[in-house]
């Protein structure tokens, strides 16, 4: 945004300075000791001025790349590659598993870690897992739930570098049987 405003400034500042050069070349063209050859030349070095800057101003624009948005995909699939067919069901000790996917979209390498929270507590952590701008990663992520009981909530939580909190949370509900 900065640069858009300096920009902006730059055309405005310059449109003003040169409609003040056109207003005073106009006013000393009357006076007859002046030489009209002199004006001509001046005219045409502030167009070639003006023209080169121009010129300076739109290899700037092309060569400065604009900042787009930086993200992660964060995402959960299924055994068979699709967002669905999650565990649903599970028997305390039996293990559930899911596809994690992750996707750096932030232009610069992060290292990523998933870590897998069954009610609160801690279960399984995956990671880490360094990936370069626009690299995608997909693993298989395991959890073994710990107690019995309905609508258990699973969380995939997704750290960045070194954070002490995710920068992203999914979660699946699940029955856990005896």
């Amino acid at each position: 945004m900065e640069k858009v405003l300096i920009i902006l400034t730059s055309v405005v500042v310059g449109l003003l300075v040169g409609g003040l050069l056109g207003y005073l070349i106009l006013w000393l063209q009357k006076k007859p000791f002046l030489k009209k050859y002199y004006w001509d030349r001046m005219l045409t070095i502030t167009l070639v001025v003006a023209i080169l800057g121009a010129l300076g101003l739109l290899g700037y624009v092309i060569a400065t790349p604009k900042a787009g948005e930086t993200f992660t995909e964060f995402y959960i699939l299924g055994q068979e590659g699709k967002a669905a067919d999650y565990p649903k069901e599970l028997k305390v000790g039996d293990e559930g598993r899911v596809i994690v996917g992750v996707v750096n979209h932030e232009g610069k390498g992060i290292s990523y870690r998933v870590k897998v929270v069954i009610n609160g507590k801690g279960n399984a952590e995956v990671g880490p897992v360094v990936l370069v701008h626009e690299q995608k990663w997909e693993g298989e992520v395991s959890f073994v739930p710990e107690a019995a009981g309905e609508n258990q909530r699973v969380e995939f939580l997704l750290y960045k570098d070194d954070e002490v909190e995710p920068c992203l949370k999914l979660h699946l509900w699940m029955d856990v049987k005896e």
